[in-house]
């Protein structure tokens, strides 16, 4: 099984975001039982708390299914559980490499590194735009589920 941990600063709307539209794809592409999908964040600023309110509202508008869910801080445990640990920004990368002490199996990337893309999923925090946000994370999803999908060649 193919495990897939997103992350962003507290968890509660980038990272959360991918969780569940990642979900989605994967159980409309009938892989469910071969990707399992979480989140976290890189830091504690929001541990405990439920997915923010916008990206709820967000993920409802676009037909989404999400759960409640409270905000984990990411572990070094994780590293070893997980296949992919898929950052949004430059920041939650340093926080990875740091933990992972400079990522020594190639687990750490970025969620638009997918998409050939050189730059951070938006940040509806500070941007209050959760449709770009929402438009990022859906391009980054198809590209890793199709990267992840992909016969070898």
């Amino acid at each position: 099984m193919i495990k897939i941990l997103f992350l962003c600063h507290g968890n509660i709307c980038r990272s959360t975001m991918a969780e569940f539209v990642m979900k989605d794809l994967i159980k409309k592409a009938g892989l469910s039982d071969e990707i399992f999908v979480a989140s976290a964040a890189c830091r504690r600023d929001e541990i405990g708390a439920d997915t923010y309110y916008a990206t709820k509202d967000k993920l409802r508008e676009k037909g989404i299914p999400f759960t409640p869910r409270h905000a984990v801080q990411v572990t070094l445990s994780d590293y070893e559980k997980y296949n992919c640990l898929i950052g949004m920004d430059d920041e939650n990368r340093y926080d990875l490499l740091r933990l992972t002490d400079g990522d020594p199996l190639g687990k750490v990337h970025l969620l638009l590194d997918f998409t050939h893309e050189d730059r951070p999923v938006a940040d509806p925090w500070y941007t209050r735009d959760f449709e770009a946000t929402y438009d990022d994370v859906l391009r980054g999803c198809k590209a890793l589920l199709q990267t992840i999908t992909a016969p070898d060649i």
